[in-house]
């Protein structure tokens, strides 16, 4: 059975500034829309540049009490609200499914769980940085870099919020926080569980609304002093473009094409499974989603079988389904733009694998949904090879060398987010992903690491999230000559 959203969380009326609910400047609101049934179900307001003004001013207000709060204190405050995440990961993870259609036992892992970690991981690092550290006769002092403007995507739309603010908290910032507009509503509810535990007035602060309206008017605010932004490469671009005007630090977590390299030794059992589900977590909504599988020639039709295995395993359809495994993508935009690189790559002569065009899928009536697809046979240079996707659609490529081939084919791309290698040797798959240039490589599916920095090189950004590194990315470095 479906859970039941409240209507006071689905339904928002105020932003939170300060400390306070209050009353947005305008009287537009964003419709949340539902992408398994193509139809709002909550509202929140759509600020505007002079709610965005408020929220700086109260993010300034409080910037120099916090920056000079003691960071044990301020880890205390982050336990605490991944304390409230905690209490919430119910409630938190249904919003969420129906905020963007994850199914709900991956949005209590992923959405809820994650942020909860994010928050958790924080403030047992707020304390073991050295905030100061003597160089020669200079005193290196590391001080927050003051208020920062929070911009975050739809896709873990909680995890990546609970990326930046626990990080910029932690290292004694303020913050300003524009949701997505497709997923607001989740944000609304951690300002909440923020007032629950009294973290001070002006530390964390919400404005709901669009990109050309509130996160332009975020980015280019006199008041904000840095900007971390989590979208697609286009649109960090523009952030980045808008920030230089006032020589504005900027940290972009973009897009990505990640390869799955598959060396000739590899267990492909392990690696095929881990790699098809590394592509189509999330329908492949995922800026480090394994959307290339780079395997050699002589095993690839081992691999392709496989792939079809797993493929026909995938359960498509309503995300509190407790059977659905791939729920629908965020918006029928997103929809259209998937089905259009499936189509492009029949129209090119790729051969497909598995799935195809939704028409012909069986898919659900309703709801904004693609079909998991799988192309064989793909040219490293093809838009499917080097385009990305986000959706889910994997590219298997071939190779007739070695290592050092399949490491130049992971390295062809304009992106460098994430990657992985398989090998039976160790030594050889760690010698493998030191030559990929990306953020973060795994070796035979290592466990998730909260405290590695977590970024892109390439189109995929720069700056880095999670752990000591995302703390210290809001910090500035200060010598005291003494």
């Amino acid at each position: 059975m479906e859970p039941e959203i409240r209507a006071g969380i689905a339904e928002r009326d105020l932003l939170y500034i300060g400390g306070a609910w209050v009353e947005p400047a305008g009287h537009e609101r964003l419709a949340v829309v539902d992408p398994a049934r193509e139809k709002a179900f909550g509202h929140a307001p759509a600020g505007t540049a002079s709610d965005v003004d408020r929220a700086v001013r109260a993010a300034r207000e409080a910037s120099v009490s916090w920056a000079a709060t003691d960071p044990a204190a301020r880890a205390d405050a982050l336990s605490a609200i991944a304390d409230g995440i905690e209490r919430r990961v119910e409630e938190i993870a249904a919003l969420i499914t129906r905020e963007m259609g994850m199914p709900l036992a991956q949005s209590r892992m992923f959405q809820a769980g994650l942020a909860a970690l994010d928050f958790r991981t924080a403030a047992g690092v707020a304390t073991t940085i050295d905030w100061e550290e003597p160089l020669g006769n200079s005193l290196l002092v590391r001080d927050p870099v003051g208020v920062v403007g929070c911009i975050t995507p739809w896709n873990y739309p909680l995890h990546q919020l609970a990326a930046k603010a626990a990080a910029a908290i932690a290292a004694g910032c303020t913050v300003v926080i524009k949701p997505s507009e497709l997923t607001p509503l989740d944000a609304l509810m951690l300002a909440e569980i923020c007032e629950e535990v009294g973290l001070p007035a002006g530390v964390f602060n919400i404005v709901t609304g669009t990109g050309p309206t509130v996160g332009e008017a975020l980015v280019t605010h006199p008041g904000v002093d840095m900007i971390s932004f989590t979208g697609s490469t286009r649109a960090g671009a523009r952030v980045q473009e808008l920030a230089a005007r006032r020589v504005k630090p900027v940290a972009l977590e973009l897009g990505g094409k990640s390869a799955s390299v598959l060396l000739d030794d590899a267990d492909l059992d392990a690696a095929v499974t881990a790699g098809v589900q590394g592509c189509f977590i999330n329908s492949g909504q995922t800026c480090s989603a394994l959307t290339r599988m780079v395997v050699p020639r002589r095993l690839l039709d081992e691999v392709e079988q496989r792939i079809v295995a797993l493929v026909d395993d995938v359960r498509v359809g309503d995300p509190f389904d407790p059977e659905t495994t791939l729920g629908p993508l965020a918006g029928p935009a997103q929809r259209d733009r998937v089905a259009g690189f499936v189509d492009g790559a029949l129209d090119a002569g790729t051969r497909l694998l598995a799935g195809g065009p939704s028409a012909a899928s069986g898919l659900p009536k309703t709801g904004f949904y693609a079909p998991p697809t799988v192309f064989t046979d793909v040219a490293p240079d093809s838009t499917l090879a080097q385009e990305e996707v986000f959706g889910p659609v994997l590219a298997v490529i071939s190779y007739d060398g070695g290592d050092e081939e399949a490491v130049a084919l992971a390295n062809d791309s304009d992106y460098g987010l994430s990657g992985a290698v398989w090998s039976a040797d160790p030594a050889r798959a760690l010698a493998a992903a030191r030559r990929i240039r990306t953020g973060q490589v795994s070796v035979n599916n290592a466990a998730y690491n909260p405290l590695a920095p977590f970024g892109g090189v390439k189109r995929s950004g720069h700056g880095r999230e999670l752990g000591p590194h995302g703390i210290i990315e809001f910090t500035t470095l200060k010598a005291i000559q003494q």
